[in-house]
């Protein structure tokens, strides 16, 4: 049957605009003709802004964008703008900054009326169906009556808003010390959870890029409390709900403070991350668990999130139907105890304690979120059961729930393919190849890194930052050239192909043209090529994905190592430099910053492999967990010149520098080991 109303959207290629192409309200995308449109004819903006794994943006269009007396009056009223927060978070950014500001709140379905040029006046997050409609006809009647007054408001907010993203450039002659991280890290630490690991409230995101940095700050200064924090973050996060028990892959965050039950959506970036995450922490530690939870993460992603030409989408639904045909979040992921026992028959009793079908286990009405708050060594222990038969066990069971769960109305995909996220997730697979050694990864890199040279670069050199379809449409953001510069660098160290190391140079460069400020020395989120409303944004502060310029910083960084003849270093050390009065106060916001700041505060090494059997010595020590180096391997003393003058007839050497000063060359990786591994230096 032909639907009733059809709008703009069905020309867009965005799952989330898609899923609003049929709604009464005449949809726009955000586009330069639309906004000119709303200038030419004096018209307010109404700009909603979500995405496709967003719950309440999924009821606010049922209760209000479904309705048609409601777009009634937002059609008379206004230009109405959707937007995809995860296509265009340059228009996310300016507008969740105007929300926090007007309410000191942020989140999606993200709502704001606007002045026709763009600047804000009026935000909200989800409003019932009888407020909005009043809310919309009380501001329709304001700029009517009253345009000076509101004129006067969106002024001031927009001021607000350039304001807020200024960062100037410092000029402090020393850089932040590690007495001041350590003062930073103490301060941050009172919010640790150290029972159940992440922050001592709910909800509880995971949160990666905080956990990388502490890993590396735990072991570098020997600090066992914060190892202890690490360790117990990363289990119970891996034993929880939030970890898809029978599926593999993490949701987004959990409703509570044992990690139990999810918010049900899971996205490509919070899963890329902690592959990453977890793949250093089993180099450092050994723990099987964690091994275990990368081998199952990838598998998920694999599985659910890969194109057949190796493009990675960027999220699944928390939304499913239940049996009786009602969409409900988390129906596809719970369980009910009678189901259980009936799927699972005599290996019930021993799975009911393992996933705690009980008190502990139990959400809602019935329904049980699996959950693990014991090991298997504990529990084999107590039942006095073979160790290696408790797991067979176990085993057999998830893969029953998972055959069973297969006949489930499966939640929607976000089919999307976003450069940045591909970027994160790519970065994962290096680092899951690299320190769990499973070649089987390095070949799906390597597959995603192609998708990504094949459709995600712009005849200029840039990156686009979408594609759908066969369809790249939007010029990329830095988050974009960040995460792959950031993905390439992982592959050299895990290939040892030069050609990974000349990309990312070569993007390096692009930014430094389009996207670079010289006022302040960072980069701003927009390229020079695009247009933007009320400021182009400089993104600063590392949350669930580490923020644009930390990642470049970073980058920045690691790239002068490998390329000393250009001054990459000083560059890095101007943005570190930029942000390092907010640490103390905000460590955990500055996580990756942080990281930076330890490379720099710290001995950081280059380690140089040359001779006929470079790569077996480079497997070798790349399975270690060496956060303070970079890794450079090759038969012949060409390509860069951490290799000049190195080769050596008949041998094959490690050569461990820093800045350019090495040490003894050494056939052995002991002998390596103890040069680089973290010293007693402050």
């Amino acid at each position: 049957m032909e639907p009733e109303f059809t709008n703009a959207l069905i020309d867009e290629t965005s799952p989330y605009l898609l899923q609003h192409a049929h709604n009464p309200v005449d949809w726009e995308a955000w586009h330069p003709e639309v906004l000119a449109r709303a200038e030419k004819e004096n018209k307010l903006l109404l700009i909603s802004i979500g995405y496709a794994a967003c719950h309440w943006c999924h009821v606010m269009e049922r209760e209000c964008f479904e309705d048609s007396e409601v777009a009634r009056t937002m059609n008379e009223n206004f230009i109405n703008i959707k937007v995809d927060r995860e296509e265009r978070p340059d228009v996310d950014h300016i507008y969740m900054d105007a929300l926090q500001m007007m309410t000191g709140q942020g989140g999606w379905p993200l709502n704001i009326a606007a002045l026709p040029d763009g600047r804000p006046f009026w935000g909200a997050t989800y409003v019932k169906k009888e407020n909005w409609t009043q809310v919309l006809q009380q501001l329709s009647d304001l700029y009517r009556d009253d345009p000076a007054k509101v004129e006067g408001y969106a002024q001031k907010l927009a001021d607000g808003i350039k304001a807020i993203n200024l960062v100037e450039l410092a000029d402090a002659p020393d850089s932040f010390d590690s007495a001041e991280m350590e003062a930073a890290v103490a301060g941050w630490s009172r919010y640790f959870d150290n029972e159940m690991g992440g922050y001592n409230r709910a909800p509880k995101f995971m949160l990666p890029v905080n956990l990388n940095f502490l890993l590396h700050y735990g072991t570098a200064r020997k600090d066992g409390p914060i190892m202890d924090y690490v360790n117990t973050s990363l289990t119970k996060m891996a034993w929880g709900g939030v970890f898809d028990q029978v599926g593999g892959g993490f949701s987004r965050y959990s409703v509570d403070t044992k990690w139990h039950v999810p918010h049900f959506e899971k996205m490509l970036y919070d899963n890329g991350q902690l592959v990453s995450l977890y793949a250093q922490a089993y180099a450092e530690t050994g723990n099987d668990l964690f091994r275990e939870t990368v081998e199952k993460t990838i598998a998920f992603v694999q599985r659910e999130l890969m194109s057949e030409d190796f493009g990675l989408y960027s999220s699944l639904d928390a939304d499913s139907q239940t049996e009786n045909g009602a969409l409900e979040e988390g129906a596809f992921y719970v369980w009910r105890e009678d189901e259980l026992q009936q799927l699972l028959g005599s290996r019930f009793a021993i799975f009911k304690e393992v996933y705690n079908i009980n008190d502990y286990g139990h959400w809602e009405n019935g329904n049980f979120v699996l959950i693990r708050n014991a090991s298997r060594e504990k529990i084999a222990e107590k039942h006095a059961i073979d160790l290696e038969e408790l797991k067979e066990t176990m085993e057999e069971c998830l893969k029953i729930l998972y055959t069973e769960r297969q006949k489930r109305d499966r939640p929607r995909l976000d089919d999307k393919i976003l450069t940045s996220w591909n970027g994160l997730m790519l970065k994962g697979l290096t680092d899951a190849y690299r320190y769990l050694q499973n070649p089987d990864y390095l070949d799906l890199a390597l597959k995603n890194a192609d998708f990504i040279l094949k459709n995600m670069g712009t005849p200029d050199g840039g990156l686009f930052h979408n594609h759908k379809n066969g369809k790249s449409s939007i010029n990329g953001y830095l988050e974009d050239y960040a995460s792959v510069i950031d993905a390439y660098i992982g592959l050299y160290e895990t290939t040892y192909d030069i050609n990974w190391l000349k990309r990312a140079k070569s993007l390096v460069e692009y930014c430094q043209a389009h996207f670079h400020d010289p006022r302040s020395g960072m980069f701003f989120f927009t390229s020079d090529t695009d247009d933007f409303v009320i400021r182009r944004t400089i993104e600063t502060v590392d949350n669930v994905i580490p923020a644009s310029n930390s990642i470049m910083a970073k980058n920045l960084f690691k790239l002068s190592r490998f390329f000393p003849e250009y001054d990459y270093a000083s560059s890095a050390m101007q943005l570190l430099k930029n942000m390092q009065e907010n640490f103390e106060k905000s460590a955990q916001n500055h996580a990756n910053w942080l990281d930076l700041a330890l490379y720099f505060q710290r001995p950081f090494y280059e380690i140089a492999i040359v001779g006929d059997r470079y790569g077996e010595k480079a497997k070798s020590i790349g399975s270690q967990y060496l956060p303070n180096s970079i890794l450079a391997a090759s038969d012949k003393q060409e390509g860069i010149a951490l290799f000049r003058d190195r080769y050596v007839e008949g041998q094959t050497l490690f050569h461990v520098c820093e800045e350019g000063a090495c040490q003894r060359p050494t056939a052995r990786l002991e002998e390596v080991l103890a040069q680089i591994r973290f010293d007693s230096r402050p």
